[in-house]
């Protein structure tokens, strides 16, 4: 009986030793070819460094309104390139990319760049937005926050009511999406989970290529381009080990149940097809808002500004020039 209790407590501490220990084994190549953001920034790029971080913007128009433009997971200021230059015909648009996206600096734990706080929450996300408005010394702005950038653009009216005169939600991402569950997100954060995040980050490359298809109502009109935009940050260095900060942080926020605070002029887009960001609950947002305008654009998808930048120009403008 006591031989057999050693046994089962060396076989309990040998699988310990490998869940504890075994992660570590497996290598974590370094990425090949990997740039420095501004090797790959664009003619019109820009970076404005907001606490602490060197944050990628574009900017066009001038006057007010200000239109600060916000994208969502997986996206950058790529993704508003059908539409930054019709929008500056009436104002001032910015457009950045936030954190563990596009060319915006990828700050990594235990490095000197570490900024003092974690820039891949949501938490953060407000504060860098308003940061942004300040270093461009810009009072106010119209917020306009396509899936997850939805979310951010909430949070910040929330966090800054002052500083947002209205909002746009594009397919927002108020009720669905984003956030790992509660229950992993402590091992998540572990060691273990932070060695092996890289590898894990890095099956974008393959998965998102669908991810990108379903973003569209048509993926067959999907321009050749569009995966050149959307896949250069993937050579930015330590795009990968950013990204599984941004999966370890992820702790959903609660906008949902604040609505009733946002009072402010809204409008919310969405395309009737959005398979990411199901239609039905822009409908529901609509409906929950205190004073929102709903437009629903025909055979469009998840991202409305891209695959049908026309119908959604007109929508924004429209509601623009009302308030």
């Amino acid at each position: 009986m006591k031989r057999g209790v050693k046994v089962l407590l060396v076989v309990v501490a040998a699988l310990l030793a490998l869940v504890l220990v075994g992660p570590f084994f497996v290598p974590v190549p370094p990425l090949e070819d990997a740039l420095p953001p501004e090797a790959l920034a664009d003619p019109d790029s820009q970076f404005v460094e907001v606490e602490g971080v060197r944050i990628h913007m574009k900017q066009m128009g001038e006057g007010t309104p200000v239109m600060i433009l916000l994208h969502g997971f997986g996206a950058s200021t790529f993704s508003w390139r059908e539409v930054m230059a019709p929008l500056a015909e009436i104002g001032t648009v910015i457009a950045f990319d936030r954190p563990a996206f596009g060319l915006t600096e990828r700050p990594m734990r235990g490095t000197e760049d570490w900024p003092g706080y974690n820039p891949y929450t949501y938490d953060t996300q407000p504060r860098l937005t308003v940061g942004l408005m300040d270093a461009l010394g810009v009072e106010s702005a119209v917020l306009i926050g396509n899936s997850a950038g939805g979310t951010v653009a909430a949070l910040t009216a929330l966090a800054y009511p002052e500083r947002v005169d209205a909002l746009v939600f594009v397919d927002a991402a108020i009720y669905v999406g984003g956030g790992s569950p509660p229950l992993l997100r402590p091992l998540l954060a572990t060691p273990q989970m932070r060695h092996l995040g890289p590898l894990i980050a890095r099956g974008i490359r393959s998965w998102g290529i669908d991810f990108g298809r379903s973003a569209w109502h048509n993926p067959d009109r999907i321009p050749a381009e569009f995966w050149e935009g959307y896949t250069k940050p993937l050579r930015v260095e330590n795009w990968d080990r950013a990204l599984w900060e941004l999966t370890a942080a992820s702790e959903r926020p609660d906008v949902a149940g604040r609505l009733d605070h946002l009072t402010l002029p809204v409008l919310v887009i969405t395309g009737d097809d959005d398979r990411i960001v199901p239609t039905e609950q822009s409908l529901r947002l609509a409906g929950e808002l205190p004073d929102a305008d709903l437009v629903v654009l025909e055979a469009c998808g998840h991202v409305p500004q891209e695959e049908c930048p026309e119908p959604w120009l007109e929508a924004v403008t429209q509601f623009l020039s009302t308030w």
